[in-house]
């Protein structure tokens, strides 16, 4: 069993015990993915902690797009709900990288594959070469946004 799974598990439980609705409520909806992942195809699998952190990684982007969704229609209540959400989750995910961490990785893995010739049409081949990097540690459309940046000057 995955060890993070279990820590999810530990904390669910704490939570629960606290009284702390928010904490618990979430951890449900986490435990509850992590489930379905479990069982999406032909036969159930138990998740390894890679695994568990790419449904957590999901998990913080839906609760950052909703977010933002609400806070355009206006719903500020639900937007802050989203926003609890989203901070519990991050506790369980690996430091996030900055954009200068972001910018050297997707600047060496150019340089690395020689795609700085070839310009916007070699972005699959960099993103290939930088996604096992920053896998789980920064969000997919920022790093798609940096070496586009970088690949078009």
């Amino acid at each position: 069993m995955s060890a993070l799974k279990d820590k999810l598990r530990a904390d669910l439980t704490t939570a629960m015990k606290a009284r702390d609705t928010d904490t618990s409520a979430t951890l449900r909806m986490i435990m509850t993915a992590i489930g379905n992942a479990e069982v999406a195809g032909k036969e159930k699998v138990e998740l390894t902690d890679e695994q568990v952190l790419g449904v957590l990684t999901t998990e913080a982007k839906k609760r950052r797009e909703a977010a933002a969704a609400f806070d355009e229609a206006g719903r500020t209540e639900m937007a802050e709900k989203e926003r609890t959400e989203l901070a519990v989750i991050v506790t369980y995910l690996p430091e996030q990288l900055s954009t200068e961490e972001i910018a050297k990785i997707v600047a060496d893995a150019i340089e690395k594959t020689g795609a700085a010739a070839e310009g916007p049409r070699a972005m699959g081949k960099v993103m290939g070469v930088v996604q096992p990097q920053v896998k789980g540690r920064a969000d997919g459309g920022a790093v798609a946004a940096e070496v586009k940046k970088q690949l078009s000057a």
